[in-house]
């Protein structure tokens, strides 16, 4: 499996050069998430640079992503066709890179952001806009030979192993793809002191269409009504089983990313850290 971080670049694509890549060598980590504000802005020439640079450093040319919002189940018929078109761009940028995937954000009815609760996130009329969205946009990732990398959440219309399943079978596309991030769906007590029947849920439920992973952890606040945050793998308060992540990603797809994220760049050592000595504990190499 490869190692690689989604952080320690101060921008978009446009910020990346090679003192960024340099650094992420430094740390360790063997490829760069690239992301990208404005899929028109890529030229040709700024693609050809991109993968020089990485090439150059023996880096595996990274997940793209896009930082669009949580349209793709809006209301709204031309906000939902704007995004659609902006991922249908995303998808020409990741061909033209090389790289093998884009990230596909499911989004959110809250006008805060597309990973903000809202009470028809999880409706059947929500869920069926989801599906006819990532049909048209698979349509395009077939064409151009990349993977859809969807990612899931207890907010957002995908909320579930089972969930996610249905999503991909109603797509049916070949094309779809998880990016596993468990820590999402912790949306109870329950699934916060059993994360290993959650990860290996979509082990069982999804195997051949794991993509690769975003590697964070969480831990439970002590407050009187639940609540959870996020923490840096490997620290004694975090509570996400990723020696069962990591044993499954290694049985199913060998060949998958696990970036780090969520952390400022000070932090990233320390849960790069984190991940190597579980990976190193459970007898796994990365590439």
């Amino acid at each position: 499996m490869l190692l690689g971080v989604a952080g320690l670049v101060p921008g978009d694509w446009k910020t990346i050069d090679g003192a960024v890549l340099d650094n992420v060598a430094e740390h360790g980590f063997k490829t760069v998430q690239i992301r990208v504000s404005d899929p028109q802005s890529m030229k040709d020439r700024d693609a050809k640079r991109l993968k020089s640079m990485f090439d150059a450093r023996g880096f595996a040319m990274p997940q793209t992503v896009g930082n669009y919002g949580g349209k793709l189940i809006a209301e709204n018929e031309n906000e939902r066709k704007n995004e659609i078109k902006f991922v249908k761009r995303m998808i020409n940028i990741t061909a033209r890179l090389g790289s093998p995937n884009t990230y596909l954000r499911p989004g959110s009815l809250n006008p805060k952001g597309g990973w903000m609760p809202h009470p028809l996130n999880h409706s059947d009329e929500v869920f069926d806009r989801l599906i006819d969205s990532t049909k048209q946009i698979c349509a395009v990732a077939e064409n151009e030979g990349i993977m859809m990398a969807v990612e899931g959440g207890t907010v957002c219309p995908i909320d579930s192993p089972q969930r996610m399943k249905d999503l991909i079978d109603a797509v049916g596309s070949k094309n779809l793809g998880l990016n596993m991030d468990p820590v999402n769906f912790v949306g109870s007590l329950d699934i916060a002191y059993d994360t290993t029947s959650l990860i290996n849920e979509f082990y069982e439920l999804i195997p051949d269409r794991i993509v690769g992973c975003h590697a964070k952890d969480f831990t439970v606040v002590d407050t009187l009504l639940p609540h959870f945050e996020e923490s840096i793998i490997g620290q004694p308060e975090s509570l996400l089983d990723n020696e069962a992540l990591l044993l499954g990603l290694q049985k199913v797809n060998p060949n998958a990313h696990v970036l780090v994220e969520h952390l400022p760049d000070d932090k990233i050592p320390v849960a790069a850290a984190g991940i190597r000595k579980i990976a190193e504990r459970i007898g796994i190499e990365w590439d």
